[in-house]
């Protein structure tokens, strides 16, 4: 019967699917196609370079795009990008009306490492999502089905639902939303998609205008992000744990973005809870114990060009305790890439190591503290969220290397190619390591394409490793299909 349903609704979904017809606010965590046109874009001064905070409301994207004049003197493959994000955001733009859309994605093994662009958290997923939007309010219901086939056991979730409403120069919404802080396209130390979305409400910025004030003009173009969030996954040790996350992201000069953001874990049970004056409270020492789990963030991104090639570095550093550079308790990402000009298009190569066996200080590197990422004392669950780390896939104490080739043909059809070796967990983490019951190393490579027509986008991926987190053992391959369709 569950079959049955499921190609029922994959028919119906194809048959109503004929044009795209999704309505949304802000570009949303997932395409990394899109995500690098974004990229070329700033990297040639057409947009503002604050990419690194996601999601990124279209309002502050589709105004600049609009200059043909400054697009005319650009090489072809920035106005390649520049197209495809003007459709893309004209897609995602239906205004009074209601729209919908409906995905489906299947695979035999999930992947172990979920980056920007992650598919599938569970074997079967599929969802379908009703959408308004007007010029000032955007509303979306999503109604999902999560099937791990190995159990039989189907659960209904929310992800992707929301309302928000434009006041002035912000949005504020209520919902189930994605978030990806940090430069990185494999990881994000904080806060990522790696778990579901959790509920939440927040307020962001509609664009990324810089002050006009002589005082504050320095800093730049700039975003800005407040949530509030609830940790209600049943099994927590503390029930309902509050989640908080503030981001500032700026760029005082052309080319260097900056990033700074904190996380906190407050009340719950078992937790005396006082908001207001635990948010404001930063010291943490021995005679002085603070009451919530905080993470400190800051990160670096720099984009230029050499020959006309546009290239990145960038890095991210995640500090578990009060102090950012003494007894910081630091995990890492560092990264770069290059978009090599191919005809009309570019290939992204990206190299990128992240690491959460945290330094004691900011740079001790040699000098760490096994087991401190991601997990606290006091709250025994750590930052994770239905038993997935709310930023870095591999969760505490591993480290992943990552060599990615992404490339667009004429088509739009996006191909990627990814190599991964992974440490996952360390024989001296005695707190543990929600992916790998044992320390294991991992080697993993993985084709994919993604291929979109006519409002359709069919994602096809496979991938073999020549190890598994435990207590599987050995090698394993897996192919993954999703389908997303509009109506």
């Amino acid at each position: 019967m569950r079959l049955f349903r499921t190609v029922f609704y994959c028919a119906a979904a194809l048959w109503l699917g004929l044009t795209a017809a999704a309505a949304s606010p802000w570009a949303e965590v997932g395409d990394s196609q899109l995500r690098s046109d974004i990229q070329i874009l700033a990297n040639a001064g057409v947009i503002d370079d604050v990419t690194t905070q996601w999601p990124i409301p279209w309002a502050g994207l589709v105004t600049r795009l609009r200059d043909e004049v400054g697009l005319a003197d650009q090489p072809q493959f920035v106005r390649e990008a520049a197209r495809r994000v003007a459709a893309y955001a004209k897609a995602h733009m239906h205004r009074n009306t209601f729209a919908g859309e409906a995905t489906f994605d299947f695979t035999n093994e999930p992947d172990v490492v979920r980056g920007f662009d992650g598919m599938n958290r569970n074997k079967g997923e599929t969802r379908v999502g009703f959408e308004y939007l007007d010029s000032d309010t955007a509303l979306r219901l999503s109604i999902g089905t999560v099937t791990d086939y190995s159990t039989g056991g189907t659960k209904y979730d929310p992800e992707g639902t929301y309302i928000a409403q434009r006041i002035g120069g912000t949005v504020v919404y209520a919902g189930y939303l994605d978030h990806w802080w940090g430069p990185g396209w494999i990881s994000a130390l904080s806060l990522s998609n790696n778990a579901r979305a959790f509920p939440q409400v927040g307020i962001s910025r509609v664009s990324t205008n810089a002050f006009h004030t002589p005082l504050l003009s320095w800093i730049g173009p700039w975003q800005g992000e407040f949530f509030v969030g609830l940790l209600d996954d049943a099994g927590r040790d503390a029930m309902n744990t509050v989640y908080t996350g503030m981001r500032f992201t700026f760029n005082p000069f052309p080319g260097l973005q900056v990033g700074l953001a904190r996380t906190t874990e407050m009340c719950g049970t078992g937790h005396e809870c006082k908001p207001l004056a635990e948010y404001f409270e930063f010291t943490n020492q021995a005679n002085h114990i603070d009451r919530t789990n905080d993470e400190g963030l800051i990160d670096l991104h720099y984009t230029n060009q050499t020959n006309g090639v546009p290239w990145e570095v960038y890095t991210q550093m995640m500090n578990e305790d009060s102090n950012p550079i003494t007894h910081s308790v630091t995990s890492h990402l560092f990264g770069g890439s290059l978009w090599l000009p191919i005809y009309r298009n570019t290939m992204r190569l990206t190299l990128e190591y992240t690491d959460t066996v945290p330094t004691f200080d900011i740079f001790s590197f040699g000098n760490v503290d096994h087991g401190a990422a991601y997990n606290n004392f006091d709250y025994i669950d750590g930052m994770r969220y239905r038993g997935r780390t709310l930023g870095f896939s591999l969760d505490s104490d591993s480290r992943l290397l990552s060599l990615q080739a992404a490339w667009t043909d004429t088509h739009d059809w996006q191909y990627e190619v990814t190599l991964h070796h992974a440490a996952i967990s360390n024989p001296n983490n005695k707190t543990g390591n929600v992916v790998t019951s044992a320390p294991v190393i991992v080697n993993l490579a993985e084709a994919r394409v993604d291929i979109p027509f006519h409002g359709w986008k069919l994602n096809i991926a496979a991938r073999v490793q020549d190890d598994q987190p435990r207590p599987d053992k050995g090698f394993t391959g897996a192919i993954e299909a999703g389908l997303t369709v509009g109506f």
